[in-house]
C-alpha cells in the first residue's frame, strides 16, 4: 500500500526529555519474535513525563523477517491535546516535522491519505477530515476513521459517513456534495449525490481507493481553511461568496478567485449552479451544516474534535478484524509488506500511535495488514486501524525523525515525504 492511494493509490510543560542509554540513533536492536515481549535487553526507550512514552524496537515476523517499530503511547489523563494539524491550506502539503513545529507538538505522525495526483492542491485529504471541530473534507462514506475528542475523553475508532446541506432563510435546502475539493473530481469515490465511475453507470456509494469518480452536478463548500483563493471553475459554474456571518455578498461565474476574509464560498456546477442562481441572493443568509454519523447511524458530535478518515480497521473488541473490502482495499494491498502508520486504543483509553518501517531489506521489511494487526494486539490494543502508509509513514518526537521513512534521501530527516496532515501531541501550554 503506498503512502497515498495511487491515483497514484505528547505531556509536557516542556520538561526535558529523558533518554535511555540507547537512542533512536543507536544501531538496530536485536530482533525479537512477534508477540508479547521476550526476556532479554529492553528495547530502545525514551520516556516523556506525565503519561507519554516513546519506544523503538525490532521484532521478527513469523518468517524471520525483521520489523522495526516506533511506538508512541499517550495515557488518557496525560496533560496534552491530541489533534490534527495541517499547513497553511488544507490541500497543501508539508513534512510531519514541519507540521509538528507549527503545532508546538512534542510528537507527531502522518495522518490521512491524500490526492497526490491532483493537477494542483495535491494535499487534498481523501475522505473525512475534521480539525478542531471544523469539517474540512467530507467522508468517503463507510470508511474507518479515528476520532480524537477533547482531553480526558477516550479516542474512538469507527466507520463514519457525513452529509452536508445548505439551507436558505426560507427553508429551501440542497445537498452539499463536498468540502474543500475540486467540484466533479471525487478521488476514492464513496461520496453522495451521484458520483459515477467514468461519468456513466449507477452511482458509486462505496469507497473505491485508487479510482476517480465524477459528477457534473455538484455543490462544493470552500472554507477559510482551504486557502486564499478557490480553483478556477468550469464554464457555467457559479460561486456564491459568504461573509463570516454566512450572508451572501456576491456571485461570480465562472467560479474561482479570492475567498472572503473569514468567510467561505459555495461552488456549483450543472444543476447546482442553477440552484445557486435561484437561491443565493445577495444580502440573504445561507446556512451550511454537516452531520457525521457512525456505523450504527448515530450522530457523532464533532465540536472540539479531530477526525481522520483512512482505514481499514485492524482490531475490534480485542480481535483481529480487517474490514479491507468495506474500505475498498484490495487483497493485494492488504497482503503486501509495506511501511505503515497505525493507531490503536487500549482498554484503559491509552492511545497508541505506531510506525512500522519498511522497504529496507534486512533491516525492516514492513508489515502486511494482518501482521500490523498482530503487532497492535501485542501492544495491548483492543481497537486499531490503518492510517496513511508507504513513503508517508513518519514519526517525529522532540523535533527529530524517529522512524526511517522509505523515500530517497541521505538521512531520515531528508527522507520525509510532504503529506497532507498529521496527528500531533501538543503540551497543554501550547493549546
Amino acid at each position: 500500500m503506498s503512502g497515498h492511494w495511487r491515483v497514484r493509490a505528547a505531556a509536557l510543560a516542556l520538561a526535558p526529555l529523558l533518554l535511555a542509554a540507547c537512542s533512536a540513533d543507536a544501531p538496530p536492536e536485536s530482533p525479537r519474535k512477534s508477540g508479547p515481549p521476550a526476556p532479554g535487553p529492553a528495547p530502545t526507550a525514551q520516556r516523556l513525563p506525565d503519561g507519554v512514552t516513546f519506544t523503538r524496537t525490532t521484532r521478527r515476523l513469523d518468517d524471520g523477517a525483521p520489523l522495526r517499530l516506533s511506538v508512541l503511547t499517550v495515557a488518557r489523563n496525560a496533560p496534552v491535546r491530541i489533534r490534527a494539524e495541517h499547513g497553511d491550506g488544507v490541500a497543501q502539503v508539508d513534512t510531519v516535522g514541519a507540521l509538528a513545529r507549527r503545532a508546538g507538538a512534542v510528537a507527531a505522525v502522518n495522518g490521512t491519505f491524500f490526492d497526490a495526483d491532483a493537477p494542483r492542491d495535491t494535499g487534498d485529504p481523501l475522505g473525512l477530515y475534521v480539525a478542531e471541530g471544523i469539517l474540512l473534507s467530507e467522508a468517503a462514506n463507510g470508511r474507518t476513521a479515528l476520532v480524537l475528542p477533547a482531553r480526558g475523553k477516550p479516542a474512538r475508532i469507527t466507520e463514519l459517513s457525513s452529509v452536508g446541506r445548505v439551507t436558505t432563510a426560507h427553508g429551501v435546502s440542497r445537498l452539499v456534495d463536498g468540502t474543500n475539493r475540486a467540484p466533479g473530481r471525487i478521488v476514492g469515490c464513496g461520496g453522495t449525490g451521484g458520483d459515477r465511475l467514468g461519468g456513466i453507470g449507477p452511482p458509486v456509494t462505496a469507497p473505491r481507493p485508487g479510482r476517480v469518480c465524477t459528477d457534473q452536478d455538484e455543490l462544493v463548500e470552500f472554507t477559510a481553511q482551504w486557502g486564499a483563493s478557490t480553483p478556477v471553475g468550469v464554464r457555467g459554474s457559479v460561486e456564491a461568496l459568504l461573509d463570516a456571518r454566512s450572508t451572501v455578498i456576491g456571485l461570480r461565474s465562472p467560479a474561482g478567485g479570492p475567498l472572503p476574509q473569514d468567510g467561505r464560498s459555495l461552488v456549483g456546477t450543472g444543476s447546482a449552479a442553477h440552484w445557486l442562481r435561484e437561491n443565493a441572493r445577495t444580502g440573504h443568509d445561507l446556512t451550511v451544516s454537516a452531520t457525521v454519523r457512525d456505523r450504527e447511524g448515530r450522530a457523532v458530535p464533532i465540536e472540539g474534535t479531530s477526525v481522520l478518515g483512512a482505514g481499514p480497521a485492524l482490531v475490534r473488541s480485542g480481535r483481529i478484524m480487517i474490514n479491507a473490502a468495506a474500505n475498498g482495499v484490495s487483497a493485494g494491498a492488504s497482503g503486501t509488506r509495506a511501511p505503515r502508520t497505525v493507531a490503536g486504543i487500549r482498554a484503559d483509553g491509552t492511545l497508541l500511535l505506531a510506525v512500522f518501517d519498511g522497504r529496507r531489506p534486512g533491516v525492516s521489511e514492513g508489515a502486511t495488514l494482518a501482521e500490523a494487526a498482530r503487532e497492535l494486539l501485542a501492544l495491548g490494543a483492543v481497537e486499531a486501524m490503518n492510517l496513511d502508509g508507504g513513503g508517508s509513514s513518519t514519526m517525529v518526537v522532540r523535533d527529530r525523525v524517529r522512524s526511517s521513512p522509505s523515500d530517497p534521501g541521505r538521512t531520515d530527516e531528508d527522507r520525509q515525504r510532504e503529506v497532507s496532515n498529521a496527528i500531533v501531541v501538543v503540551p497543554e501550554a501550547h493549546r
